[in-house]
């Protein structure tokens, strides 16, 4: 790339970022400390990917966790409510400020810091987990997240992220309706990403989420009558009582069948990529 190009590149991404930040910056002012889930998040019926990571994870006593991209605050607070010394990285301030002031409310305190994924401003080989939920699909250079990922994980420490895919056809409909709610510039993530992230990590894996399940983004619709401009579905699933939830917990068993199969599970709303930096990497 001549240096004409990678200019017009970087002047293209600082955009991107900037509207981002506007973008999170004002979801974060417009939402009241009370309408922030933490346990629902993690442990909740349809806390599918969390269930999963947090089974992964393990004790988080004692640990050093960086939360890239910390949106609400739910994961930084449920994860220092769990005994872990969190870090909050997102690159909207108000959204930092959020969580910090979440964290208080929950009686646990997290260190903030305002920086995008590609450029974390954090100490290299610091941390036993990176937790990074819904930001790759906002980040425009990706290869730059891994590698900063890479370089600020403890050799052996390892990484979680979740990230919707890009192969659902409903879930395309989905995004189209719901301009008003997410930014322009995100983009789903494709397989590729796996490739990506072997590059800089070791026994990296996967496991993909709501294939069948996704009928409940059909309810808000349908039945609930809720526009996807009304209301975030993604953060609605919350907030749906489980008592309501006696007809979806048949297709979240079918989802586990459904989920090993190679060509259906292009077909989920979310992967989850894992892996671990390398004991001799420095």
């Amino acid at each position: 790339m001549n240096l004409r190009k990678r200019a017009a590149s970087r002047e293209s991404d600082s955009e991107t970022l900037g509207r981002e930040r506007q973008f999170h910056d004002q979801w974060a002012l417009n939402t009241p400390l009370d309408d922030v889930p933490v346990l629902e998040c993690f442990e909740g019926p349809v806390a599918l990917e969390n269930r999963f990571i947090v089974r992964q994870l393990g004790s988080l006593t004692g640990k050093k966790l960086l939360d890239v991209g910390v949106g609400l605050g739910e994961s930084s607070v449920y994860f220092a409510k769990q005994g872990a010394e969190v870090t909050a990285v997102d690159l909207s301030p108000e959204m930092v400020d959020l969580t910090l002031r979440l964290g208080r409310r929950h009686g646990v305190e997290i260190k903030g810091v305002i920086a995008g994924g590609e450029d974390l401003r954090v100490d290299s080989n610091s941390y036993d987990f990176v937790y990074s939920a819904n930001t790759l699909h906002h980040v425009p250079d990706r290869e730059r997240f891994f590698q900063e990922i890479h370089r600020v994980l403890k050799p052996g420490g390892r990484f979680f992220t979740i990230d919707p895919l890009v192969y659902n056809p409903f879930i395309a409909v989905y995004r189209r309706m719901a301009t008003e709610v997410r930014t322009i510039d995100e983009a789903p993530v494709s397989f590729r990403m796996l490739r990506l992230a072997r590059k800089y990590f070791i026994n990296v894996k996967h496991r993909e989420f709501w294939i069948t399940t996704l009928a409940l983004f059909l309810k808000f619709y349908l039945i609930d009558g809720i526009h996807p401009n009304a209301d975030r579905y993604w953060k609605r699933i919350y907030r749906e009582p489980a008592r309501s939830l006696w007809w979806w917990y048949p297709l979240r068993s079918l989802d586990t069948v459904l989920s090993r199969i190679p060509v259906l599970k292009a077909l989920a709303w979310n992967m989850v990529i894992f892996g671990e930096k390398g004991a001799a990497d420095l």
